[in-house]
Parts: C-alpha cells; sequence; structure tokens
C-alpha cells in the first residue's frame, strides 16, 4: 500500500508469490472494476480497466494465473473472475494507492466541528466518531469506549429508588458521572445510604478505581465478622456498582449503522443479517477482535476470515487505535463487506482515529 499508511492482516503475511508488473496491474484494475460494479469482470472488460496493450487471451492467461495463485476466483463459467480475501490482501498490502483524508478540506472541517460540539462529553465523542464513520462510509461504524487509565474515585453516592432498587452515583477524576442502578437484598432507607456513602468515600476517594477493586476483593475474602453490618453493606454495594472485583471489566462498544449492510448484496441473505446483528447486538466478538487492535500503532484491516470469527468471514475490518497522552485508550473501525472502498474507507479510519484522541486530550 502506497503512502505513509501500510497495513497488515491478523497474521501480517505477504504473498509468497511474486506477481510481475502485468500480473499486478491486472489484478489491480480487477479489483478496483468489482469493488465499483459488484460484477464479475471479464478479460474484454479488463483489458479496457487497465490501459494495458495486450490482447484479450493474453488478459485470460495472466488471469488463470492469478486464480491458479488462489487470488481470483470464477463464480461461474466464463462468467468473469473476482478477488478472493487473499487477492484483497495483496491489492490493500501492495497495490493501493492512499491519499490521505486531510487533503478534503470539507471532510476535516466536518469531523472537527462535530467533535467540538461534544468536546465536554468523551462518550458523547465516542458516539460521535461511530456516527460519522458510519455515514461517511455508508457501512457500520464502531469505536470502544476509551479505557480510563488513570480513573480516581472523587465521590460515591447513593440515591434510594423503589423495589429494593437503589441509584448508585460515582464521579470519577472530578468530572466524570457515573451511574448505575443496582439491585440488593433488601431496601435501604436514605440514612443508612447516606453513610454506606460516607463510609466509601472515607475508603476509597481519591483511589484509582483498580487499586480500589482489588481491595474489595481482599475484604470480601476476608472473614465478615470482622465487618459491622455497615461496613459489609458498603462494601457489597461497591462490589456491585464497580463491576467484577478482579478487575476484568471489559470496555463497551459503540456501533452505528447496522441497518447500511441491509442494501450490501453480499450481507443481503436474512441468515447472514440475522447472525451479524446477533454479533452486533452481544458485542463479545466485536470486542474480542477490537481488542486485537490495542496494541497497533496504525491502521489495521481484517479481510475475511483472517479476523478469526465465521460470522465476519463476508466483511472486512478496518480499525485504528487512538490514544490520550499518548497511551493508547481504545480502538475505531468499519465493519463492512469485503468488497468495500478501501481507498476511502482506510484514510477516514486513520483520521477520524487521530482527531478522536486530539478531542480526548483537549477534553482532559
Amino acid at each position: 500500500m502506497s503512502g505513509d499508511q501500510r497495513s497488515i492482516g491478523r497474521d501480517g503475511g505477504e504473498t509468497p508469490h511474486r506477481l510481475s508488473e502485468r500480473a499486478e496491474t491486472l489484478l489491480n484494475a480487477l479489483v478496483g472494476a468489482y469493488i465499483r460494479d459488484g460484477q464479475p469482470v471479464g478479460s474484454r472488460t479488463l483489458t479496457r480497466e487497465s490501459g494495458l496493450t495486450v490482447s484479450s487471451a493474453t488478459v485470460r492467461n495472466v488471469l488463470a494465473d492469478l486464480e491458479d495463485f488462489g487470488f481470483l476466483s470464477s463464480p461461474h463459467t466464463s462468467a468473469g473472475r473476482i478477488p478472493t480475501d487473499k487477492g484483497y490482501r495483496v491489492f490493500v498490502d501492495a497495490l493501493l494507492k492512499l491519499k490521505p483524508a486531510e487533503y478534503d478540506r470539507e471532510i476535516l472541517r466536518t469531523l472537527q466541528a462535530r467533535f467540538g460540539a461534544s468536546a465536554d462529553d468523551p462518550r458523547q465523542l465516542v458516539a460521535t466518531a461511530s456516527q460519522f464513520l458510519s455515514n461517511f462510509t455508508q457501512l457500520a461504524g464502531v469505536v470502544t469506549v476509551p479505557r480510563q487509565t488513570h480513573a480516581a474515585v472523587t465521590q460515591i453516592e447513593f440515591m434510594p429508588l423503589s423495589e429494593n432498587r437503589v441509584l448508585a452515583i460515582m464521579v470519577v477524576n472530578g468530572r466524570e458521572v457515573q451511574n448505575r442502578i443496582l439491585k440488593l437484598s433488601r431496601p435501604y432507607n436514605p440514612e443508612e445510604l447516606r453513610r454506606a456513602a460516607g463510609f466509601l468515600n472515607e475508603q476509597f476517594a481519591g483511589r484509582e478505581m483498580e487499586a480500589i477493586r482489588h481491595q474489595i476483593l481482599r475484604q470480601l475474602q476476608e472473614t465478615r465478622t470482622s465487618m459491622n453490618d455497615l461496613m459489609s453493606d458498603a462494601i457489597s454495594m461497591a462490589e456491585a456498582m464497580m463491576g467484577p472485583a478482579d478487575g476484568t471489566a471489559r470496555p463497551d462498544v459503540v456501533i452505528a449503522g447496522e441497518t447500511n449492510l441491509m442494501g450490501v448484496a453480499e450481507l443481503s441473505s436474512v441468515d447472514k443479517l440475522r447472525r451479524l446483528f446477533d454479533a452486533f447486538n452481544e458485542k463479545r466478538d466485536i470486542l474480542h477482535l477490537l481488542d486485537q487492535c490495542l496494541q497497533a500503532d496504525r491502521v489495521q484491516i481484517f479481510i475475511g476470515r483472517e479476523s478469526g470469527y465465521g460470522i465476519l468471514d463476508d466483511c472486512s475490518v478496518v480499525t485504528a487505535p487512538y490514544t490520550v497522552d499518548n497511551e493508547v485508550v481504545g480502538v475505531l473501525g468499519v465493519i463492512g463487506p469485503t468488497r468495500m472502498a478501501y481507498e476511502r474507507v482506510i484514510p477516514i479510519v486513520d483520521l477520524t482515529a487521530r482527531l478522536l484522541g486530539s478531542a480526548l486530550n483537549q477534553n482532559r
């Protein structure tokens, strides 16, 4: 892939076959034509598209070689050829010419304006990024909520609700407010909740959430005889409020534009869409895949089966990490068919990641 960016797949592999310049030209033209039209490409069309001054017979011979190498396939006899996942990989890694999205000043201004309108709310910034990616690409935009690498609890409060439920309010880093409704074993009156919050604030205010989780785990494992009822209840509330005490709580992911995929021919079967939407709703596999990109320092592309998740076998996932204070805190990207416009998607994913990180830095 030309330019400053270069993408790798899950295995980071390159093609084992050394292609001639003519073969690369024809493969490049074929992938481009198929992405644009969605139809198998025949030798006559390819001769015209490639600009090569060679006969159709020569083109057919080269295409046959490319098919033997596994870069192309023929869906029907004499109906032209389409790229395989392996063909897309060569196209993305070696043939694709990208123009940085910053060259389109209108896109840059639009994205900066949208982030500026959400500058005070990190979760809204994430939602804005996901929606922008979806709207721009007409595919599904995905963004993980930023991990809080330094999240100190400032204050904890509880408010009674009906049916043994309590609204837990936690202020993090002095400004971010997190709310969670807790279902408790018995009703608590306002005075009990005030005392429980006072105990937790005395114990935990100013401490990092990860340290608090470990302390909660230790205290839950200690004999309850050393705690009075107030302490025991308060620790149990804190456990419910902060999630798993072993620190295994996973980040959330915001997905926008899933319905865009309903118009994609390759994904339009009812069964494929049902399973894909189930994956979007569950988010587990999507999060696992995005987690793999947290260690990357640039755009990554998973084409078809490279993702390792069967539900995404007919999809490509283009991702990029975003950073706060030079530390990766999340990943964003686009999910769509393998027949996507990579030359448009890759630069916009890269630009959105950098601008989201910049907006979050300004929010600190």
